[in-house]
């Protein structure tokens, strides 16, 4: 099971991690006297989330899978790499859209200082991050609505950058951040949450 996760957060992070040279990785684990990592008290990394974190259903455009109340989970971080000037934080389902992914929440700017966002905090737009464009065309967290039938594997992956945090417009795609990223990264660290439909 921990091998099947690893490979799950790999294949997410791929397009991100290809950009990296030997002495990013090395970076990740070079600072603060230990590797680079991300938690949560909402959930613990592999197990079920909550929920609470999954989507709400619009009323205007009902979605049966949506059965929560878009509650962010819980996220913290410790032991940047070395010349860590901000972070970028992702959410993404791999197996979403029949496999083609879905990138729930893309955000970035995120000051050295910052190591840590509240239960629900990241519910809504904040100061403390540039909001990306997510696949739900939002700026902020935007919750699982998985079907019934096997758990989904949400990626959460923090890198660590040399950019300063204003340095990037809003809006980005995921695949626009990866883009600029590239070549500025120091580090990265992952947590996988898994979500299926309650019966």
């Amino acid at each position: 099971m921990r091998m099947h996760r690893s490979k799950l957060l790999i294949a997410a992070g791929g397009m991100l991690l290809a950009s990296w040279n030997a002495s990013d990785l090395a970076n990740a684990a070079a600072a603060g006297g230990g590797p680079f990592t991300l938690t949560s008290t909402t959930f613990k990394d592999g197990t079920l989330m909550p929920r609470n974190v999954s989507n709400k259903s619009n009323p205007a455009n009902p979605n049966p899978n949506c059965v929560g109340d878009n509650v962010s989970p819980q996220l913290s971080w410790s032991n940047p790499p070395e010349g860590t000037r901000s972070y970028a934080l992702t959410m993404v389902d791999p197996e979403g859209r029949g496999g083609l992914g879905v990138h729930h929440w893309v955000a970035y700017g995120i000051p050295a200082n910052v190591t840590s966002f509240a239960e629900g905090e990241t519910s809504q737009e904040t100061n403390k991050y540039v909001g990306g464009k997510s696949t739900q065309g939002v700026r902020f967290y935007s919750g699982p609505c998985t079907p019934p039938g096997s758990p989904h594997h949400y990626t959460f992956l923090i890198v660590a950058t040399d950019l300063e945090p204003a340095a990037l417009p809003p809006d980005l795609t995921l695949p626009d951040l990866q883009a600029r990223l590239a070549g500025h990264t120091k580090g990265a660290a992952g947590l996988v949450g898994l979500f299926v439909k309650p019966q």
